[in-house]
């Protein structure tokens, strides 16, 4: 590598950006990496020194399992201090998972660490494989003018916009916006400049020594409430001998049936020790479990307010806590808490009114 050379490893797991189109049988194969440079000649120009690791094979993203977010942790680990950022290379289906799920991983990071991805492969004329793959590069190599970082966290980056890794869900399954932050501020907008939102990254700042704690318990589900669930569905989920915690996806700012079959099983959930924390099936807002009568009810029956943490970053925020050993009070105390940015406490009139121009948007 060149000195004073802005190095970063890039890091393939799978997905459509590493697919390109075989011109005889138009059947989509794996991308040789070996070659990246000849397919998207553009990347000669950042700059920096790009090194890449690529599983073997490529996963599915739909296949990733938490043993996979460990496996990418430690790549991460292991090569931490030779590089000065990171892009990942990850399909589109279960990529905020696993970009909230490293987002807990990681305590006291100072290095950028980038996922993206794309809606169609490099080969296609049409794809958005190179703008996001180049951006997200320049993202992770964007230096500040202390020679800082730019985005010391671990982001994610689709169609113009840089985010806050454990703030994003999929939105649509067929555009090129295929990712959005709603209940927080974009990190970064790429048009003919990019222009960093420097307010609202995360910096460590050296306040916080570096570790890595990177394995996951599965024993967690998500239950999601819809009109007409039956008690069946309910104390079936709520009554698997395995399960230590539960993400109950709710309506509004936090509201549930109040069935007394349905708080009994509640109650009865929470007094063997699962940590059920509650989240909104809204895409923009929070759970407020003391504007309603009902929201208050479960917070008095043991339930955690998730406020605007998303499903996904929720769900591997327990997966990440229970791993750690720790005691179901501890856990609750946590899930509780923002850790990585993943949650707001208090809400202000500036998240109000963006959430508004998101919705009209």
């Amino acid at each position: 590598m060149a000195e004073n050379r802005v190095s970063i490893l890039l890091v393939y797991t799978g997905g459509t950006i590493g697919m390109v189109e075989n011109p005889s049988t138009g059947v989509l194969e794996p991308f040789d990496f070996n070659y990246l440079k000849d397919n998207v000649p553009e990347l000669r120009r950042l700059g920096c020194d790009i090194s890449i690791v690529e599983f073997n094979p490529p996963l599915d993203s739909s296949a990733i399992t938490p043993d996979d977010w460990t496996r990418l942790a430690t790549i991460i680990e292991e090569n931490y201090h030779r590089y000065d950022g990171f892009v990942i290379l990850h399909g589109t289906d279960t990529m905020a998972y696993t970009a909230s799920a490293l987002s807990f991983v990681f305590e006291g990071l100072d290095k950028p660490i980038v996922f993206t991805g794309s809606q169609l492969p490099v080969g296609r004329l049409r794809t958005d494989g190179k703008e996001n793959l180049i951006t997200a590069i320049e993202i992770a190599a964007a230096r500040d003018s202390e020679g800082r970082p730019r985005v010391p966290e671990v982001s994610l980056f689709f169609e113009n916009y840089l985010m806050r890794g454990n703030r994003t869900s999929k939105i649509s399954a067929d555009q090129f916006s295929a990712f959005e932050s709603y209940n927080y501020p974009h990190l970064a907008y790429a048009g003919i400049e990019i222009r960093y939102h420097d307010a609202s990254i995360n910096r460590n700042c050296g306040e916080i020594p570096f570790a890595v704690n990177k394995t996951f318990d599965s024993h967690v589900a998500i239950l999601k409430l819809f009109p007409g669930i039956t008690r069946e569905v309910v104390e079936t989920v709520l009554g698997i001998p395995s399960l230590r915690g539960v993400v109950l996806e709710t309506f509004g700012s936090g509201n549930a049936p109040m069935t007394p079959w349905f708080l009994d099983a509640l109650r009865q959930a929470v007094a063997r020790g699962l940590v059920i924390v509650n989240v909104t099936q809204c895409v923009t807002g929070y759970v407020d479990m003391l504007r309603y009568e009902t929201g208050l009810l479960l917070q008095e029956i043991g339930l955690i307010s998730g406020r605007d943490c998303t499903t996904e970053s929720a769900l591997t925020k327990m997966m990440y806590l229970f791993a750690r050993g720790y005691t179901e009070a501890e856990v609750k105390r946590q899930m509780a808490i923002p850790l990585r940015g993943e949650m707001t406490l208090e809400r202000t009139d500036e998240d109000l009114n963006r959430e508004t121009f998101i919705y009209r948007r």
